[in-house]
């Protein structure tokens, strides 16, 4: 029995150093510490430890179990990846004096305004996962854009730390060719940990702003959560108002529906463009991702005169069919006659000018 339990003790331990051992890998990140943790301590919505929602935002309804989700997961959809290698165009980042906008799928997208050019969630990795050999695996023909492929950059714009918007590869091959890193407040703890030095980050608090050659920057709420290991909601999740010398975006993270985007809009819009997730929902996580329906709806809450809608067409992360989000935000904007735009992968958005609607998800 004692020979037992000593042999229990150390199989204990062991998994204990392993586990530890793991968690100490690079692309786990790293926690807010020193200055930066008594920044986010000092927030209204810190509170018990942890970084708080505005509204309450519990993970799962409480009739749904976590033996549920992981049944629906484990059942699939035979539908949940493209049969086909997905749609795609060369990107065009040649410099001109208009405000452009290429998808690469799900989150990542490059922005050119005022002559300058951004990076958001940069994520061109072949899965959103701390490792290589697990997770969902990007679709086919989604590996069209390499980081090597741009050119130098102006501003990498991280909007929360997940592993489908916050990449650790592509960060150590873009941060010697990015001039400004900004990101919510807490989620430079990782950059720094990756070797992007602190003078080239900037990190915002909800309602703080920052200016780079006459761009202006402002954090606002998003509904969502973060974390890369077990801790949870240590840094921070925002979407960011982005205002030009003509144009004003909306770039929108991850996020729930709620009333901060009505409230975004009364007190930053009307937007030129308001760029929204759409995919990775689902009825038992129904508080930190929007269905399609509710993405129209937060458009029009934010008095944006065109929707992009993003968050889909690279990784299965949610039980709904790989085209599902696109078909139910196209048919609910028809519905509501607002503007969409539905670009090809690396297809340009050009603002007052191209606004590419082809269906081709159906093709």
């Amino acid at each position: 029995m004692k020979k037992t339990m000593y042999v229990i003790v150390v199989i204990l331990v062991l998994l204990g150093l392993l586990t530890a051992l793991v968690l100490r890998m690079p692309v786990f990140g790293n926690l807010p510490a020193g200055s930066r943790l008594e920044r986010i301590k000092k927030l209204p919505n810190y509170k018990e430890g942890a970084l708080q929602n505005l509204s309450p935002t519990p993970m799962k309804p409480d009739s749904v179990s976590y033996w549920d989700m992981i049944k629906g997961m484990i059942k699939g959809n035979e539908h949940s990846s493209p049969a086909k290698a997905l749609a795609h165009i060369a990107p065009d980042f040649s410099t001109s004096a208009q405000t452009k906008l290429i998808w690469f799928g799900h989150s990542s997208y490059f922005l050119q305004i005022d002559g300058l050019k951004i990076l958001v969630d940069p994520v061109f990795g072949k899965r959103p996962s701390p490792f290589s050999f697990m997770g969902s695996s990007a679709y086919p023909g989604t590996d069209f854009i390499k980081v090597d492929d741009f050119p130098e950059i102006d501003i990498v714009l991280i909007t929360h730390d997940h592993y489908d918007h916050l990449d650790h590869q592509s960060i150590l091959k873009l941060k010697d060719k990015t001039g400004l890193f900004i990101t919510s407040l807490g989620a430079g703890a990782h950059l720094e940990y990756w070797g992007v030095p602190a003078s080239k980050i900037r990190e915002l608090a909800w309602g703080e702003e920052t200016l780079f050659k006459g761009l202006k920057f402002t954090a606002a709420p998003a509904r969502h959560f973060t974390g890369r290991a077990f801790k949870r909601n240590q840094t921070l999740w925002s979407a960011f108002v982005l205002e030009g010398a003509i144009h004003k975006l909306y770039l929108g993270g991850d996020s729930g529906y709620d009333t901060h985007f009505k409230q975004a809009g009364e007190q930053y819009g009307p937007f030129d463009l308001a760029v929204l997730e759409c995919g990775q929902y689902n009825a038992y996580w129904p508080l930190i991702h929007m269905f399609p329906e509710q993405t129209v709806q937060a458009a029009k809450d934010l008095n944006a005169k065109v929707l992009l809608p993003v968050h889909w067409a690279k990784f299965t992360l949610a039980m709904h069919a790989w085209n599902e989000p696109a078909i139910r935000v196209v048919k609910q904007a028809k519905a509501e006659n607002f503007k969409i735009t539905t670009p090809l992968l690396g297809e340009s958005v050009i603002l007052d000018e191209s606004y590419p609607s082809k269906e081709w998800w159906l093709d």
